[in-house]
């Protein structure tokens, strides 16, 4: 029982580690292997190749070999066996395994630096107030592993990395081998880090289609999605600015025919023209349903709320082709019909009024507002609006 237990929990454990893969891959070309010469008690710097982007792990050993001894493993050849960092473990137990299964008797200390200067003024004074990382006992060999994105001195964004030795051989000279294999994050690869990708979203803020919206967080998303498949960072940021504004173009007209997207632009643009309505903003509102109209994505109430601001800017031939439009849309959306009404009424076109107001007065024109109550309304704000009312009164009598 103890023994299927065991092996339950190491399954479990197994497929943990499968799922904890991360995507990328260790850089062996981009790997630093230098074997260096350092005189009794000095101190020296050697700096690693450069950082391929999207680095966000290194892995390093340190073996200080006798005069005539050789590495016997690469750290590159041990790591093929490594899926990912992840794989390497945590703390000591990771380190052992990575440990070269040779090494001198001589022993140095060391330290990490991000810059050529920090590393310099280390070599002259030996102070390692400024390294990101220094190993004060000393040591004949040693193997770590480094998170660039959860270590605060050494970053995603560092390029280089300089490491300072010092010998504690005080009669002779010592070799010291240093191999740093960096792991690359393959989405990371591309450039696109948080503050890239923060810059195409703020640019896109700032264009037209996206000042159109009352939330343009996924139109935006959408723009830098389709931007970080076509092009990594560096090749974007080498386009012209023409190249770049067709980019956004291109990629904004995609983004905004996108269904989801599409769906949630034109109820933003809904909701404000509603919302300007209320506000007795009639020409503002006018102008943001005339956005959806002209996309071809209007229903039959975006008509009838054109149409209805439109009669409440006097303009009644407008009002009455864009409620027509509607009522070819659907010939049973009763907010059409009552607007269709209402343009009748205030046009001088009475009896064509009077039937519609007569044929659906029992109805209701929403689930829970009636036609008559709708009716009294709209003839309140008509009135408040300086609208013909002559024949208000007569029409309100029509429901008695």
């Amino acid at each position: 029982m103890n023994f299927k237990r065991i092996f339950l929990i190491l399954l479990l454990a197994s497929t943990g580690c499968t799922f904890a893969q991360k995507d990328g891959y260790w850089d062996k070309e981009r790997a630093t292997t230098k074997e260096i010469m350092v005189s009794a008690g000095e101190r020296t710097i050697i700096k690693t190749e450069d950082l391929p982007v999207g680095t966000t792990e290194i892995v390093y050993r340190i073996t200080l070999l006798d005069k005539n001894q050789q590495m016997a493993n690469s750290l590159v050849s041990l790591l093929k066996a490594i899926p990912d960092p992840y794989g390497i473990g945590q703390g000591s137990a990771g380190a052992v395994f990575l440990m070269s299964k040779i090494s001198g008797d001589d022993q140095c200390t060391y330290s990490l630096f991000t810059s050529d200067a920090n590393a310099k003024k280390y070599k002259t004074d030996g102070k390692v107030d400024s390294a990101c990382f220094s190993q004060s006992e000393p040591v004949s060999k040693d193997a770590k592993r480094i998170s660039l994105d959860k270590n605060s001195c050494l970053k995603q964004n560092t390029t280089s990395i300089w490491f300072g030795f010092e010998s504690k051989n005080w009669f002779l000279s010592q070799k010291i081998v240093l191999e740093v294999v960096p792991w690359v994050d393959t989405k990371l690869n591309r450039g696109w880090n948080q503050d890239n990708k923060n810059e195409i979203i703020s640019l896109c803020k700032t264009s037209t289609m996206a000042q159109k919206m009352a939330n343009s967080d996924d139109f935006c998303v959408c723009i830098l999605d389709k931007i970080m498949k076509q092009y990594r960072y560096g090749e974007f940021q080498k386009l012209l600015a023409v190249e770049k504004t067709k980019v956004y173009k291109d990629f904004g007209n995609a983004c905004y025919n996108d269904a989801d997207i599409s769906k949630n632009i034109y109820n933003d643009l809904r909701n404000q023209a509603a919302t300007l309505i209320k506000q007795q903003k009639y020409n503002e509102a006018i102008q943001k349903i005339s956005t959806i109209i002209n996309d071809g994505k209007a229903t039959a109430l975006d008509y009838s709320a054109i149409g209805y601001s439109y009669i409440l800017t006097k303009q009644y031939a407008k009002a009455l082709k864009f409620l027509q439009e509607g009522e070819k849309l659907d010939d049973t959306e009763l907010l059409v019909k009552l607007n269709l009404a209402h343009v009748y009424l205030v046009s001088n076109n009475y009896s064509d009024a009077k039937a519609i107001y007569k044929k659906y007065q029992d109805q209701n024109v929403t689930d829970n507002v009636s036609w008559k109550e709708k009716t009294k309304q709209d003839f309140a704000v008509f009135e408040k609006a300086g609208l013909p009312s002559k024949d208000f009164e007569k029409i309100l009598k029509l429901y008695h």
